[in-house]
């Protein structure tokens, strides 16, 4: 008998942008001095925030990638905030940035137990190769999503473009490990 709901958190979400128009990263670096460049390492810029704790990477091409935040809603409000720090500080930048969800990274809690072993035969689309890595690895097709599943209960969540996503593929596969007799509760 199912005692708990899947406790989800997201963890991170990765949102790609773009203003379309070339960005002088020099520039930036000397109006920004706590921005990191290094272009002999890696040819972006990392543009921190504290509230939204995240960082966005900003390229010459005026494409960005922003990383760290907990939800779609903070990813775009991120995005947005460094595009008026960025005009705030004299950088012409013309157009908002459009923003996209690329990736959600979830953590969740079942709240019992998994048999990896029987679930790696019962779940379609699943590997389980306990000598290379400890958890299952079940692909699911709608949502399009990756689901690592530890024999501890505990899932990793990856590839949902949305958070409705990652309600969706959770719960599917809950609801699956339910029905196939593969959880067990303490």
């Amino acid at each position: 008998m199912p005692q708990t709901k899947p406790m989800i958190e997201i963890v991170n979400v990765v949102a790609s942008a773009s203003v379309d128009q070339k960005m002088d990263l020099n520039e930036i670096t000397k109006k920004f001095p706590d921005v990191e460049y290094h272009p002999d390492q890696f040819p972006g810029l990392v543009f921190r925030l504290r509230t939204p704790k995240t960082a966005t990477l900003i390229f010459t091409s005026g494409k960005m990638v922003c990383t760290g935040s907990k939800s779609e809603e903070i990813a775009r409000k991120a995005v947005k905030t460094v595009v008026q720090k960025l005009r705030k500080g004299g950088v012409k930048v013309k157009k908002d940035a459009e923003v996209t969800i690329q990736n959600i990274v979830s953590s969740i809690n079942l709240g019992g137990k998994v048999h990896l072993e029987k679930a790696a035969r019962t779940l379609p689309r699943s590997m389980y190769e306990p000598e290379q890595f400890p958890g299952l690895i079940h692909r699911m097709l709608d949502p399009k999503t990756v689901i690592l599943v530890f024999s501890s209960g505990k899932l990793v969540c990856t590839g949902a473009k949305n958070e409705q996503d990652v309600y969706r593929s959770v719960n599917h596969l809950h609801a699956l490990l339910e029905e196939k007799e593969l959880m067990v509760y303490d």
